[in-house]
């Protein structure tokens, strides 16, 4: 038989919620940098994060921000409030450019 126990968690903002999420992620903590706007669309939360934490915060085609997105949805959900996520892209940050083809990804690992 499986049994469960129920754990308190405490009262947390979207705010600091995602700044707890977000400083676990990434390597450079103290780069993290969240504001926080109220209109009548609802919450807008702007993230600013080192560069080099980029990758770790968008992930593979976008799916760690997405799944970001997903849990200040539902945090916003408990509030009563719509909650969005906006992710500035550091100056000076290059995208990296999306492989064309099979012959490209296959030239790129034979240049390793």
């Amino acid at each position: 038989m499986v049994r469960y126990q129920l754990i308190s968690i405490p009262y947390m903002s979207d705010k600091e919620f995602l700044e707890m999420l977000i400083k676990a992620l990434v390597d450079n903590p103290n780069d993290v940098v969240i504001d926080r706007t109220v209109d009548e669309m609802g919450v807008l939360l702007t993230l600013s994060i080192n560069q080099a934490d980029m990758g770790k915060i968008i992930g593979r085609s976008g799916n760690t921000a997405k799944a970001i997105r997903t849990l200040l949805r539902v945090v916003g959900m408990k509030n009563n409030a719509r909650v969005n996520l906006k992710i500035n892209e550091p100056a000076g940050y290059e995208r990296q450019p999306d492989v064309a083809n099979l012959d490209d990804a296959m030239a790129d690992l034979k240049d390793l």
